[in-house]
């Protein structure tokens, strides 16, 4: 992580909490230029074959997967991932990407063709063209600094665009490299590094950039969408949540537990799809509960649960565990700081109080509240009380079951006895509802938010003039009356055709 100082990042060391270097931000009043220099790159770029574009952008998946030892470095340096954790949440789910958009681009990107009425529009020929943005800014934050600019920028680039990259300033090295990366095997200036804080996000938002792509806090949501309204950029935003698991009576009590624990540890609790509310029936309440202190008192800190990204995100999560506790709430494991670095062991807590800050914001901590629930309705209430709505997962035996309850959830992703783990597929769609943001990041939905469609109208017909043009005649009204007898439901097919050919006719005769 790092902190800024005037205009300079000071990079710090999570693990230990102590200074290891510093990185120069980018001036202010150079974005825009980067900015103007991209979109040169990009208009170049835009104008190559299809199946150039695909060849550079797997030259550069080569190029990031060969130094995958070097990401999960300064991962772990930077962020303090555990190496298992960078590898698998970072690096595999990069090449996965790759992978997809390369397979389906091709189709994604096929112009559609009309189906038009030869009877009404001959000789015509319609088509919609999906055509790069231009520049696509993109602001992402630290929690996942390689995989997730790799969602948007892989599509970004094949679609045509070019990308200016603004990383998290608690993220800058990871920025660094990846950045190093760009520029050994893309065209120049076609990804274009922005480093520093929301002085230069602001800056980028402002630059004439063509799409925002946000990542990040609520908060910083709502700045972005303000800002980039200011100057009618669209935007599209990935934010916080509050996502719960319901364990439903017959859930697998054994896997249930495991993937809660790892919905909930994962990347310390660092990860807007972090399982961080459990609704469990009070027919396997205390089993589950046992269960889950059980395996989370084996986690290992730093090995398992690295550190929380900076003093002011530990004394959140302690802050919202404190007040819990003040209010009655049982510290089942956990709940302390461990005073090395900025680390938090993964912590229990039962009997919250449900107006508790740990159980209605967003913790992004290594910390699960636990309650209980008589019916599923009570559940579902209970996950649909929240101004979040991302992740839900719902754990049982009856899939069908439990996929019914998952769908009364009002969020962007129900999953059916996992969690967590469909974000950087290439194929899923990733968004959510309410405060969780809006737009989507992964699939076609995703790519179609990078393309302008452009209608494109060609006419062969030859003729002198169009039947709708003018003079403006009764044969002409008559015709299109016709027209509409002849569409409507329960209209006489008789009547429509009679009077369809009999405005034809003179307006044929009569122009």
């Amino acid at each position: 992580m790092s902190r800024i100082e005037a205009e300079t990042l000071v990079l710090l060391d999570p693990r230990t909490g102590t200074p290891v270097g510093e990185l120069p931000c980018t001036p202010v009043g150079e974005v825009p230029l980067r900015v103007a220099a991209a979109r040169v790159a990009g208009e170049a770029w835009s104008k190559r074959p299809l199946e150039d574009r695909m060849e550079v952008v797997r030259g550069l998946g080569t190029a990031l997967l060969a130094r995958g030892k070097e990401l999960v470095a300064v991962l772990e340096a930077e962020i303090g991932k555990p190496p298992g954790e960078a590898w698998t949440s970072e690096v595999v789910t990069m090449g996965e990407l790759f992978a997809h958009w390369l397979e389906v681009i091709e189709d994604e990107l096929e112009p559609v063709q009309l189906e038009l009425n030869p009877v009404n529009y001959p000789g015509k020929r319609v088509e919609v063209v999906p055509e790069a943005l231009g520049v696509v800014a993109l602001i992402m934050p630290w929690n996942y600094p390689i995989h997730l600019p790799m969602r948007t920028i892989v599509p970004a680039l094949l679609a045509g665009n070019a990308v200016v990259f603004k990383p998290s300033e608690h993220a800058a090295r990871c920025g660094a490299l990846l950045a190093e990366v760009f520029a050994a095997a893309l065209p120049a200036d076609l990804v274009v590094t922005v480093q520093g804080g929301p002085a230069q996000g602001a800056a980028l938002v402002a630059a004439g950039v063509d799409k925002v792509v946000f990542t990040g806090s609520v908060a910083g949501g709502k700045a972005v969408a303000a800002h980039a309204a200011q100057h009618l950029v669209p935007c599209a935003l990935e934010l916080g949540s509050k996502d719960a698991a319901i364990v439903l009576a017959d859930a697998k009590l054994d896997r249930a537990v495991e993937g809660i624990l790892w919905g909930a540890f994962h990347n310390a609790g660092q990860d807007c799809a972090s399982v961080e509310r459990a609704l469990v029936h009070e027919k396997v309440y205390d089993t589950f509960v046992e269960r889950l202190v059980a395996r989370a008192k084996e986690l290992r800190v730093g090995a398992d649960v690295g550190p929380l990204i900076n003093e002011a995100a530990l004394a959140k999560v302690h802050a919202q565990v404190e007040e819990a506790v003040a209010r009655g709430a049982k510290v089942r494991c956990g709940g302390a700081p461990t005073g090395q670095g900025y680390h938090y062991p993964a912590t229990v807590l039962t009997d919250v109080p449900t107006d508790c800050a740990i159980w209605r914001e967003e913790t992004f901590g290594p910390v699960l509240p636990v309650a209980k629930f008589s019916t599923e309705a009570e559940a579902v209430a209970a996950a649909n009380d929240s101004p979040y709505g991302l992740c839900v997962s719902v754990w049982g035996k009856d899939v069908a079951k439990a996929q019914a309850v998952a769908l009364q959830v009002r969020c962007g992703v129900a999953y059916v006895n996992n969690c967590c783990f469909s974000g950087p597929m290439g194929g899923a769609a990733w968004g959510g509802r309410k405060q969780s943001g809006y737009g989507v990041t992964g699939s076609r939905w995703a790519l179609a938010a990078l393309v302008h469609p452009r209608t494109v109208v060609v006419d062969r017909s030859g003729g002198k003039k169009e039947l709708w043009w003018y003079p403006y005649t009764p044969a002409l009204s008559t015709m299109a009356e016709g027209l509409v007898e002849l569409g409507r439901v329960g209209g006489s097919r008789l009547t429509g055709a009679r009077n369809a050919l009999s405005g034809l006719l003179g307006r044929w005769k009569n122009g």
